[in-house]
């Protein structure tokens, strides 16, 4: 009698190699699902099936906390590009031009004397954080501004070179916020780079203070060492005085980037420790202080307070900070709404579906950009619209659809 052909294996499944991924790992459900800002029972539903495979950046998410490839999670299941992709603004395309435009031969244009370009940069700013559309009010105004800073840099000698410098390092840092969450880590990684350059070439610890603030959004972001952002924090700290103003703002804006970054790692006794000094550099600036362009003040501090309980994996906490939160005292409807998303976040974490929902959408009606382009916000709709509460379901897929978010 002829043998019989064996059967075709079964392909494993995406809820199988999840599983055993975890296993190899070491890690219970519970801090598996901590650890990626998830449930116990979101765990679960990966490895039983009730929940399909999750999108890209959760996907990143935990490969790099199994310490796999993500290939070892997906196996033969194609990931469709659709999936999951970053939002890319219209001007993005023009703000690209303008960082990669080099004007190599003289032109007979006056260069802008340096009073004329901070102010036209400080209205940028004002445009930033105010309400509506920042990213495409200021889009509009930064190739413009760039071609003008990069040309007095270039032309002007002396005192007011150094302070054209100090606007086109500015000028930078608003083209990096323009950029940030889009789909162009390359021009991110550029802009925090000359950002530096221009503060360095100025030889201002001002300048280069802000810099610095800015370059540790590129490292947390780019999961980059800590102690590359801590020593880079520290060192412009010490360029700063404490008995000025506007050194002590940037010195405590430097505590509090230190802080963000032990807590994303984890590290929750140095985190407080430097948020404490932060903290303490607001109560010297006084409760109505508020830097014009950078936020830092008492508000700022306490808001990040709960940004740390979320990277902490302290959703509770978190939500403690936020009950007592005043944003009326964080002068950028930007960062407000920034603020919000983070509670939302807090509430996923406990699997309150129905208050994240209600507060990305009110995050949603303080700045719409900051919450189209926020990770966090594009990644848990699609789920919140399929296996969240069914009161929301209705509102996630609504405001996802007004994100652009394929549900």
């Amino acid at each position: 009698m002829p043998e019989q052909p064996s059967p075709a294996p079964t392909p494993e499944t995406f809820a199988k190699r999840a599983r055993r991924a975890r296993d190899r790992a070491g890690l219970t459900r519970p801090v598996a699902g901590g650890l990626v800002g998830r449930s116990a029972e979101w765990v679960k539903g990966i490895e039983n099936g009730t929940i399909g495979m999750p999108r890209l950046p959760m996907l990143i998410r935990l490969a790099a906390m199994y310490e796999c490839d993500i290939a070892d999670l997906t196996g033969d299941d194609r990931i469709a590009a659709a999936s999951y992709t970053k939002s890319a603004h219209a001007d993005l395309p023009a703000i690209k031009r303008a960082l990669t435009t080099y004007q190599l031969t003289p032109t007979a244009t006056e260069p802008e004397p340096a009073t004329v370009l901070t102010a036209r940069v400080r209205q940028a700013w004002r445009l930033w954080h105010g309400t509506g559309d920042h990213r495409s009010r200021v889009a509009a105004l930064l190739p413009n501004l760039l071609t003008d800073t990069q040309h007095s840099a270039r032309v002007l000698e002396g005192d007011e070179r150094r302070r054209a410098l100090v606007a086109l390092g500015q000028t930078y840092h608003l083209a990096q916020l323009f950029l940030s969450f889009q789909p162009a880590p390359d021009l991110i990684m550029l802009t925090g780079d000359r950002s530096m350059t221009a503060a360095q070439d100025a030889d201002s610890p001002r300048a280069i203070a802000g810099a610095a603030w800015y370059m540790n959004h590129v490292y947390r972001d780019a999961n980059e060492a800590a102690e590359a952002r801590v020593e880079l924090a520290e060192q412009a700290a010490a360029l700063l005085r404490q008995d000025d103003e506007e050194d002590l703002a940037r010195w405590g804006l430097l505590q509090l980037a230190v802080a963000l970054s032990f807590a994303k790692i984890g590290r929750e006794g140095q985190a407080w420790r430097y948020w404490d000094r932060a903290n303490d550099a607001a109560r010297r600036l006084g409760p109505q202080y508020a830097h014009p362009w950078l936020i830092f003040g008492q508000g700022i501090v306490d808001a990040y307070a709960l940004t740390m309980h979320n990277d902490l994996m302290q959703p509770g906490k978190a939500l403690e900070v936020a009950s007592a939160l005043d944003l009326d005292a964080v002068p950028s409807a930007t960062r407000r709404s920034f603020h919000l998303v983070e509670t939302a976040r807090a509430h996923g974490m406990q699997d309150e579906g129905v208050a994240a929902v209600a507060l990305l959408q009110k995050a949603h009606g303080e700045s719409p950009e900051t919450v189209r382009y926020n990770m966090h916000t594009r990644m848990v709709l699609p789920e919140l619209a399929k296996t969240g509460p069914r009161m929301v379901r209705a509102d996630a897929r609504n405001l996802a659809q007004q994100l652009g978010v394929a549900v």
